[in-house]
């Protein structure tokens, strides 16, 4: 089920190259997609500076994760050029006892899909 999460994700970084006039479908359909993966619990996608534009958590959660991923990925992404000056962090998977995030970072934008690692 991970691997196939992650392909949606690749391919709503993808769809993200194709005209604007498409994009806006295709990322609909892809978010959509992800979603209906069983375990899912919710999708944010965040701006650069963190701030949360497509949620389908209720708002307080979706501030509260936004603002922390953001952080914790600008530190990784921190963490792999320090190490690598020519490498960049293309994804990023955090577990805990109750919830596995994925977060595929992009120039523009962040993906974060929440969801119960058990189901």
């Amino acid at each position: 089920m991970r691997n196939c999460i992650r392909s949606n994700i690749v391919h709503l970084q993808v769809v993200k190259t194709n005209s604007e006039k498409n994009m806006s479908a295709e990322v609909e359909e892809t978010l959509k997609r992800i979603q209906s993966h069983k375990g899912v619990l919710g999708i944010i996608v965040v701006n650069q500076e963190g701030i949360p534009i497509r949620t389908t958590l209720d708002n307080s959660t979706t501030v509260q994760y936004a603002g922390l991923i953001h952080s914790v990925t600008q530190k990784a992404r921190s963490c792999v050029r320090d190490l690598d000056p020519q490498n960049e962090l293309t994804f990023l998977r955090l577990r805990s006892k109750k919830n596995e995030i994925m977060i595929a970072p992009d120039r523009e934008y962040l993906l974060i899909v929440i969801q119960n690692p058990s189901e």
